[in-house]
């Protein structure tokens, strides 16, 4: 995967008022610009923007910020986190996870097939795609993948990072090429991103209300073996950091003119078939590491 802004981008830092030019080292590493309320994050977000109309936004939002052995936040995909009583992420749990990931596609596909009236006819192309098995798996929490959830919305994306037991959240602005259908394949940027509404079927709901999409790399990692061939920092989904924003979430939301998206709203699970589909093959797959 390539860096954004290698060279220069335009973005807020936590000691300016207005973006200013620095790079994604620089904004990674720093604190985050703090902002007071939804209406300020929105404006801000569109001073960004204007200021870089070379990318398209996309946004992640988190109760902590993460960071490296090198101190700037982290966005890295799920496969390829430690766990939380470990300090690295070791060569036998990472074989063990990408096996974990091929059973569960294999899995998935046999759901599908047996599920066809409610889930309708995509079998075929969940056959032929591993990207798209990757995304249902990563968005339904199935199991950990090399895809990183993301959402078009700022306020889904600001409503998921909220924590009432936190005086801090935080919001990460991604810069990616512009999207071409429901998958976008950029051999330069070494992106591939995913719309999940166009991944899911139609009486899938939650991918919809959410508005979400997935990053990946291009070309895709699909086993242990080509994981060789990347460093770790590469796989590293902070290195399209284009803005780092913090807020309260105890003072962020309007409750009349920008109230917060409640969970039961973000995860319309009881009325979404899928979320029934992605338990039974938890179940049926029992713990992973």
């Amino acid at each position: 995967m390539e860096t954004i802004g290698k060279r220069e981008v335009r973005s807020f830092l936590s000691s300016t008022e207005k973006p200013t030019n620095t790079t994604n080292n620089a904004i990674r590493h720093d604190e985050g610009h703090s902002v007071e309320n939804f209406l300020d994050l929105a404006k801000k977000v569109a001073a960004l923007q204007f200021a870089n109309p070379q990318f398209l936004f996309l946004f992640r939002g988190q109760s902590n910020d993460y960071k490296n052995q090198q101190k700037n936040s982290s966005l890295q995909p799920s496969i390829f986190r430690p766990n939380r009583d470990r300090s690295k992420l070791t060569r036998e749990l990472l074989m063990n996870r990408f096996n974990f990931l091929a059973r569960a596609e294999e899995s998935l596909v046999n759901k599908y097939e047996q599920n066809s009236e409610i889930l309708g006819d995509g079998t075929l192309k969940l056959k032929r795609q591993r990207i798209l098995r990757w995304s249902i798996l990563q968005h339904y929490e199935i199991c950990f993948t090399p895809l990183l959830d993301v959402s078009q919305s700022l306020r889904v994306a600001a409503s998921f990072a909220n924590s009432i037991e936190s005086e801090k959240a935080f919001i990460y602005v991604l810069g990616v090429p512009n999207l071409n259908g429901t998958l976008t394949a950029n051999a330069e940027a070494g992106l591939q991103i995913i719309r999940l509404s166009g991944v899911c079927p139609p009486s899938a709901v939650r991918p919809h209300i959410q508005e979400g999409y997935l990053l990946g790399e291009y070309p895709d990692i699909p086993d242990f073996l080509q994981k060789q061939h990347y460093p770790v920092f590469e796989i590293d989904f902070g290195r399209r950091v284009i803005g780092k924003f913090v807020f309260n979430p105890q003072t962020f939301w309007n409750d009349s003119d920008f109230p917060i998206i409640c969970k039961s709203a973000l995860y319309p699970d009881d009325h979404d078939p899928m979320f029934n589909l992605a338990n039974d093959l938890k179940n049926q797959l029992g713990k992973q590491e």
